[in-house]
């Protein structure tokens, strides 16, 4: 007897439909599961064979072979439990049903419960982009399938119970859990009010929310380099229902969806330590998965420490210009979206004090410059903002004037995103001032004709390159942006001169 269920894969961050062909043969009791299955996938014969019995059934002592098809796609989890165990059951007669137009996904324990199981919603996706409109999940991820509308969703406990609703004895109900998006609230670790003194790295940070700018605070320790990074986080705007979809879907192919929510409403932010692996970083490893630079989408990506990342960092580059990440594989190759805000800090030398006022430095300037130099130029040139953190005076540390809340700066940021939404007006490509390329800015980077004159004098003084050029215009169009403003003016192509790195380009 043949059987077939269909189920799905995921691949990067796209589902796949895959059909689970079961045939019970005469013969020699043997399990056999082919069609490029991963280790995981092989188990899934002892897992099906005792959740069969404990589930009441019986499993024949015959030679059966379950079929993974298409069989040149590489399948990987135990997502197979399930339409395995259902195919087997049906094959042998024990199970009447038309299960044809539904998909399963699940994991099986050895009594027959399904388990959580990761990328539900790329699987969801793909089940609804084929017209399949009924799909069979584990009971916990049934608010996670729920993200995808138009599908009917019935969350399984146990094989046992499944095989009382196909048989009619004791129907499921279908999920009808809420799925309406409300942004996360404002807030963060820290916010800017409980940062003293540090105004004008302070106003750096907000200029690189405001256009999605990547920024570099360098200064001496304590001057509050992380703390100002984590501020940053509760002044981004919230994200889109768009947006939350998309850094869902990688937390669940990653394995990192907390159990609890079906759908993440907030900005991520990933800081990952310096002794990171390059897998770790980008993404790789065995079995591919997504990197930090990926779980930082549509947020930040904060590297403390900067120069102990070493050449690690050179990974960085081509996510940082085209906000993705390919994986070549001898199996294939996986894109991974890297759209993120990279926040950076260091130390100006291994002691931490060259260049302050009141400490001596222990480094010789030979150690300073390697030290310096364990940042390429080219990842330092995708930084659009380069700003000192010095140490805090005593008197900006006691005083207790409150400083401005992260809440008045954000309503700030979202206003000046707003104008960049309206201007770029669905542009494929750009979504900020960040991602302007040079077209875009003659196009959306118009300077009054004291701004033309102030960026001239720089370019001929301080001998800027054509990416320092661009640089300072995307600047200035989110400062502008900031302030309201239509055109570019002079003050807002000098602030952004300021925040040039002080190496000589």
């Amino acid at each position: 007897m043949l059987a077939k269920v269909l189920s799905c894969a995921v691949i990067g961050l796209d589902g796949v439909l895959v059909a689970v062909e079961v045939d019970v043969l005469s013969g020699l009791p043997a399990f056999s599961v082919v069609g490029l299955g991963d280790a995981a996938v092989h188990e899934s014969r002892e897992r099906v064979r005792s959740a069969v019995r404990n589930s009441g059934m019986s499993f024949p002592m015959r030679r059966i072979t379950a079929n993974l098809a298409p069989a040149d796609l590489r399948k990987a989890g135990p997502a197979y439990d399930l339409p395995i165990a259902l195919g087997l059951l049906i094959a042998t007669d024990q199970l009447i049903a038309d299960v044809s137009d539904a998909v399963f996904i699940g994991e099986l324990g050895l009594d027959g419960t399904l388990r959580h199981t990761d990328g539900i919603l790329p699987m969801a996706a793909v089940a609804r982009s084929h017209g399949i409109s009924t799909i069979y999940v584990p009971a916990e991820d049934a608010a996670e399938a729920a993200l995808i509308e138009g599908l009917r969703i019935f969350p399984v406990r146990s094989l046992r119970d499944l095989i009382a609703h196909l048989s009619g004895e004791r129907p499921l109900r279908p999920y009808t859990g809420t799925t309406g998006f409300t942004p996360a609230p404002p807030g963060g670790a820290v916010d800017f009010a409980d940062v003293r003194g540090q105004e004008h790295v302070k106003r750096a940070l907000e200029v690189a929310a405001a256009g999605g700018h990547n920024i570099l605070m360098s200064g001496p320790p304590g001057a509050g380099k992380t703390m100002l990074a984590r501020a940053l986080h509760s002044i981004l705007p919230p994200l889109s229902f768009a947006e939350a979809l998309e850094v869902t879907k990688i937390y669940s192919v990653a394995g990192q969806l907390p159990r609890d929510t079906p759908l993440i409403r907030e900005r991520p932010f990933c800081a990952p330590h310096h002794t990171v692996s390059t897998a770790g970083l980008v993404g790789g490893g065995s079995r591919v998965r997504p990197g930090m630079i990926s779980l930082a989408h549509r947020g930040i990506l904060f590297l403390d420490e900067l120069p102990e990342f070493g050449n690690r960092l050179e990974v960085l580059r081509q996510p940082l210009e085209d906000r993705i990440v390919t994986l070549s594989r001898a199996h294939g190759s996986i894109t991974y979206p890297a759209s993120f805000m990279l926040v950076a800090a260091q130390n100006p030398c291994p002691c931490g004090w060259h260049g302050d006022p009141e400490r001596t430095c222990t480094c010789s300037p030979a150690l300073v410059s390697r030290y310096q130099r364990r940042v390429s130029g080219p990842l330092l040139d995708r930084i659009d903002i380069h700003v000192e953190a010095p140490r805090v005076k005593y008197d900006k540390l006691s005083s207790l004037a409150p400083g401005e809340p992260s809440s008045v700066v954000r309503e700030r940021v979202i206003a000046a995103r707003q104008r960049q939404i309206e201007r770029l007006n669905g542009h494929p490509r750009c979504r900020s001032n960040a991602d302007l390329g040079p077209a875009e800015i003659r196009t959306f980077c118009a300077l009054d004709q004291a701004g033309q004159s102030l960026l001239k004098s720089a370019v001929q003084r301080l001998n800027l390159s054509a990416r320092s050029f661009h640089r300072i215009l995307r600047l200035a169009r989110t400062i502008a942006d900031l302030a309201g403003a239509e055109q570019i003016a002079a003050v807002h192509v000098a602030e952004a001169i300021q925040y040039r790195p002080r190496q000589v380009e």
